[in-house]
């Protein structure tokens, strides 16, 4: 195989990567469920459409609404502490914060990659049952919760929420579930997705402890991020272009809509609700010398409903027209313009927002990846020996002992540094 074939046949690993990865660097600025629901349906969506399968870019927007959802579900668990114990100055923290991390970016990766999966792997006749699939992921989430917080009292970051444990319980239901129905090629994704984002919420948090020791200034809790959400599109889309896929099962017009207003309206104002915050509004209107600080404070939020507005209109356009590259990057770049929103990049020239303007060197990436590429339906890597996952998994276990180490070598702790013992 040459270069050139070399090249373009990872090209679908890198896009989706890139996008996954500049989407969950924006979730750092509107956090929980709903952010981590956005970056979810951005990575979703890139992969689809950077597949070029005509039955997959059919059913773009409910697939990647299902696989937002899919990653949303793990905003619950708490990590913070976590990244704390991984940033501590002696060895056994830093290598339970790390090996934790692992654990709560895989649970990310694996039902985020499995509700996707599901999505894609529907056929005419076989088709998941949504309403028993939920009611066994619910079922072991509250089972596995009690059991292992409530009885064993196996508690990952004290005295923070537990909720980690609900996500395993509800990712063993959704794994018992693939099993015994064969959809093998999702649970094969939700595997692979599951690998990539542990292993890059732990490599995120090295980088930000190299980064810390290194003295320069920027935002490197935005680079662990962004390593979580790179790694993870690497193994969603890994875990989709090593298989072979058959036709995908059509969706009703309604569905389309319905992700439409989902996508476009919901998750985005959802989002403003939460994340944005009229004291903050307040305060960023004092340092600007505002004439009328509340009035200021209410305007981020007619900016940004507006915004909402006129990018969902501009999104039913290029639904109507079945453009699928115009739905990906509008829904790419609301995010990115409701997060300078928030941090107030409109109004301060303030040089520590320096990764304000790498979104945007990141989304002009994937502009020139999407617009070389001359993408086949998969499979992309039929030619190629699949990795095998358990000595991939052996390998990235020994990689993060060895962060571990040089973790400690490098440093002494840094801030925000803690101890779990």
């Amino acid at each position: 195989m040459n270069r050139i074939t070399l090249f373009r046949g990872t090209r679908p690993l890198c896009f989706t990567a890139l996008a996954l990865g500049l989407a969950w660097a924006l979730r750092g600025h509107f956090g929980h469920e709903q952010g981590a629901a956005w970056a979810g349906a951005v990575g979703s969506l890139a992969l689809i459409l950077i597949s070029g399968r005509p039955d997959w870019q059919r059913k773009a927007l409910p697939a990647s609404l299902l696989g937002g959802i899919g990653w949303g579900v793990g905003g619950m668990m708490s990590y913070g502490l976590v990244v704390g114990y991984g940033r501590s100055g002696d060895f056994a923290n830093v290598l339970y914060g790390l090996s934790m991390l692992a654990v709560i970016g895989g649970l990310y990766g694996f039902i985020g990659g499995g509700f996707l999966g599901l999505s894609l792997e529907t056929e005419k006749d076989k088709k998941p049952d949504w309403p028993a699939l939920l009611t066994q992921m619910v079922a072991g989430g509250l089972l596995v919760w009690g059991v292992l917080i409530y009885q064993w009292e196996l508690w990952m970051t004290p005295p923070r929420s537990e909720l980690w444990a609900a996500c395993l319980g509800a990712a063993a239901g959704l794994a018992w579930y693939l099993q015994r129905n064969r959809f093998r090629r999702t649970l094969r994704i939700a595997l692979w997705s599951a690998l990539g984002a542990g292993f890059g919420f732990a490599l995120g948090n090295f980088f930000q402890t190299l980064g810390a020791v290194s003295g320069w200034s920027f935002n490197w809790w935005n680079v662990m991020e962004f390593t979580l959400g790179a790694c993870g599109g690497l193994g969603l889309a890994y875990g989709v272009y090593t298989q072979e896929w058959p036709e995908s099962a059509e969706v009703s017009s309604r569905s389309g809509t319905l992700a439409l207003l989902g996508l476009f309206i919901v998750l985005p104002l959802v989002n403003v609700w939460q994340a944005f915050s009229l004291e903050e509004f307040t305060q960023m209107a004092a340092g600007l010398n505002a004439v009328n600080a509340v009035q200021f404070a209410h305007a981020q939020y007619y900016l940004a409903v507006s915004g909402v507005i006129l990018f969902a209109f501009a999104a039913w356009y290029a639904w109507r027209k079945s453009s699928t590259t115009s739905l990906f990057f509008l829904l790419t770049a609301l995010y990115i313009l409701l997060s300078h929103l928030k941090k107030g990049f409109f109004f301060l020239n303030d040089s520590l927002q320096l990764e304000q303007y790498v979104y945007w060197l990141l989304f002009f990436s994937l502009v020139l990846l999407y617009s070389s590429s001359r993408s086949k339906p998969s499979p992309l890597f039929a030619e190629r020996e699949r990795a095998g996952g358990v000595v991939v998994t052996a390998i990235l276990v020994v990689a993060l002992v060895l962060m571990a180490f040089i973790s400690v070598v490098v440093s002494a702790g840094i801030a925000g540094g803690q101890r779990r013992f």
